[in-house]
C-alpha cells in the first residue's frame, strides 16, 4: 500500500497533508500558549516575566537545534527525526499538561522545543522533497498557508480551552493533532528501513563540535538581545554574553570550514542566490516581526482596546499571509523570484510605513489596513525567498538549509522584538518616563501612552530601514533566476535518498 502512494500522482498532496497537520499543530501551540500565560501565573502565583520563560525557553530551544536537527534529517533521513520530533513533543505536552511546579512547566515547554526543532526543518524537507523541483514554490507557499491559518487559530482556540476547561487543556489540545500527524506520516512515507543509507568509509558523520558550537553561540546571543533592553546593553552580563557569542562563532566558522564533514557548508555563502536570498529573508524579519508584538500591546494599553479586541485586528492580516503565500509561490515558479520577493517587500516597507505615522489617539482604520500590508508582504515574500535559496543547494543538504531558512526566521523574530522594545523603552526614558513596558501597561502615569508611541514610532522606522535593506538586495538579479533545474527521481526516493543536482553557481 505504502509503495502504491508513493508512486501515485497524488503522492506529494498526501506527504503535504501529514506535514501540514504537525505544521498546524506547532503554530496553534505557539498562540494558544501566549494567551494562557496570564492564567498560568496566577495559578503558579508568580508574575508574567516567570512565566514568559514558558515563550522564551521554547523559542530558544527551537532556535539553538535547528541546525543540528536539519543536518542530522540529511544523515540519518528526514521521515525518521520528523517522527522521533513527534514523539518527544507529544511527551513534552503530556509532561506540560500534567506539571504541578512551574519549573516542571518550563523544562517540558523545552521538551517540547527540542521536538519542534525536530519537525519544523524536517518537515518542510519532505514537503520540498514530493514536490517536482519546478513547484518548489508552490510547495514552500502551501506550508505558508498553514502558518497563517495557524496564527488565526491558535490564539482564539487558547482563549476558548482556557475559559471552558483551564490552562492544561491547551497543552493536551496538542496530542491528537501530533499523534495525527504521525499516523499520517506512516501510512504515506515510505518505512524507515527504506531510508538507511548503505555505510561506507566514506559516509558522511555528524559533527558534534559544529552541532555544539553553533547552539551556544545562538544561546549566547538570544541571552543577549532578549535581556539588554532590562539590564542595560553595557552591564557586565550583557558584555559577557556577547563576547562569548562572537568567540564561539569564531570558532565554529573556523571549525566548519576545515571539518570534512560540516555541520553547515559555509562556502555556500559564495553563491550568489544563497548569499542573497539569506541575507534578505534575515532582514525581512527582522524588520516586520516586531510589529506583531507591538501592535498589539499599542491596542490595548495605549487605545484601551480590548485583548479580544487586538486579537482580532491581527486576523485580517493572517488571512492575507495564507493566501498569498501558495499564490506567490505558485507564480514565482513561473514568471522567476524577484519581482515577487521585490513586491512583498515594497507591501510590508508600505505597511509600516503607515504604522509609523501613529498617534496616542489612533484608530482601528489606521492600524488594521496597515497590518494587512505587512503581513501580505510577509506572505508574498517568503516562498520566493526560500525558493531562491534553495535553489542554491544540493538535494542531499536540504534537510539542513531548511533548518537554516527556519533558523533565521525564529532568530530575526527575537531581534527584531529586541531592537524595537529596546528603541521604545530608550525613547521613554529620554522623555521622562519609565523605561519599562510594564510603565504602558500599568498606565498609572499621565503621557505615558505618548511617550511609548513616540518610542513606537521610531522603532517602526528603524525596523522600514531594515526592509529597504532588504528591499535593494532583493532587486540585484540572481543567477537563472526563475525555476531550478529538473531533476527527475522517484517521489519516494526523494524523500529518503534524495538525488544529487548541480546547484546554480555564479
Amino acid at each position: 500500500m505504502i509503495a502504491s502512494l508513493a508512486n501515485s500522482p497524488a503522492f506529494k498532496w498526501y506527504a503535504f497533508a501529514a506535514m501540514a497537520v504537525g505544521t498546524f499543530a506547532s503554530v496553534v501551540d505557539h498562540g494558544s500558549v501566549g494567551v494562557a500565560l496570564p492564567t498560568i501565573a496566577t495559578h503558579f502565583h508568580t508574575d508574567i516575566p516567570s512565566v514568559q520563560w514558558l515563550m522564551i525557553g521554547f523559542a530558544m530551544t527551537i532556535i539553538a537545534l535547528l541546525l543540528p536537527m536539519g543536518r542530522l534529517a540529511d544523515l540519518i533521513g528526514a521521515k525518521r527525526v520528523y517522527l522521533i520530533g513527534s514523539v518527544v513533543i507529544i511527551a513534552g505536552s503530556i509532561s506540560a499538561g500534567t506539571s504541578t511546579e512551574l519549573a516542571v512547566l518550563i523544562f517540558s515547554r523545552i521538551l517540547q522545543g527540542t521536538g519542534a526543532a525536530m519537525t519544523q526543518g524536517t518537515g518542510m524537507a519532505i514537503i520540498i522533497a514530493t514536490f517536482p523541483p519546478a513547484e518548489r514554490g508552490k510547495a514552500i507557499g502551501l506550508i505558508m498557508t498553514m502558518v497563517g491559518t495557524g496564527a488565526v487559530a491558535g490564539p482564539a482556540l487558547g482563549g476558548f480551552l482556557v475559559d471552558a476547561f483551564g490552562w492544561r487543556a491547551v497543552f493536551f489540545a496538542t496530542v491528537p493533532m501530533v499523534v495525527a500527524s504521525i499516523v499520517m506520516t506512516m501510512a504515506v512515507l515510505p518505512g524507515v528501513s527504506e531510508l538507511r543509507r548503505v555505510r561506507s568509509v566514506n559516509q558522511p558523520r555528524f559533527d558534534w563540535l559544529g552541532a555544539f558550537l553553533s547552539s551556544s553561540a545562538l544561546l549566547a546571543l538570544l541571552l543577549a538581545i532578549s535581556n539588554a533592553h532590562r539590564v542595560g546593553w553595557t552591564s557586565p552580563p550583557i558584555l559577557a554574553a556577547t563576547t562569548a557569542f562572537v568567540a564561539l562563532l569564531a570558532v565554529f566558522v573556523w571549525w566548519e570550514l576545515r571539518y570534512a564533514s560540516p555541520m553547515l557548508e559555509l562556502r555556500l555563502f559564495r553563491r550568489r542566490n544563497f548569499f542573497l536570498g539569506v541575507t534578505a529573508n534575515y532582514l525581512m524579519f527582522m524588520g516586520s516581526s516586531a510589529v506583531l508584538f507591538m501592535t498589539p500591546f499599542y491596542l490595548q494599553n495605549v487605545l484601551g482596546y480590548k485583548p479580544s479586541v487586538a486579537g482580532l485586528a491581527v486576523v485580517p492580516g493572517a488571512m492575507c499571509m495564507a493566501i498569498l503565500g501558495p499564490l506567490s509561490g505558485r507564480l514565482s515558479d513561473r514568471f522567476g523570484w524577484r519581482k515577487f520577493t521585490v513586491a512583498g517587500l515594497i507591501l510590508s516597507s508600505t505597511g509600516i510605513a503607515i504604522l509609523s505615522r501613529l498617534s496616542a489617539d489612533s484608530t482601528l482604520w489606521h492600524v488594521i489596513p496597515a497590518l494587512m500590508l505587512t503581513s501580505s508582504g510577509m506572505g508574498t515574500f517568503y516562498s520566493p525567498n526560500s525558493s531562491s535559496i534553495l535553489s542554491a543547494v544540493e538535494r542531499e543538504s536540504h534537510g539542513v538549509i531548511s533548518g537554516l531558512v527556519n533558523l533565521i526566521r525564529n532568530t530575526g523574530n527575537v531581534v527584531s522584538i529586541a531592537v524595537a522594545t529596546a528603541i521604545v523603552t530608550a525613547t521613554m526614558g529620554s522623555l521622562g518616563y519609565e523605561p519599562s513596558l510594564d510603565a504602558v501597561r500599568n498606565g498609572s502615569t499621565e503621557g505615558v501612552g505618548s511617550a511609548f508611541t513616540t518610542g513606537l514610532r521610531y522603532a517602526y522606522i528603524t525596523m522600514m530601514g531594515s526592509l529597504l535593506a532588504a528591499l535593494f538586495l532583493s532587486a540585484l538579479p540572481t543567477h537563472r533566476e526563475g525555476q531550478a533545474r529538473p531533476v527527475q527521481a522517484p517521489a519516494a526516493e526523494t524523500v529518503l535518498r534524495p538525488a544529487t543536482s548541480q546547484a546554480e553557481e555564479d
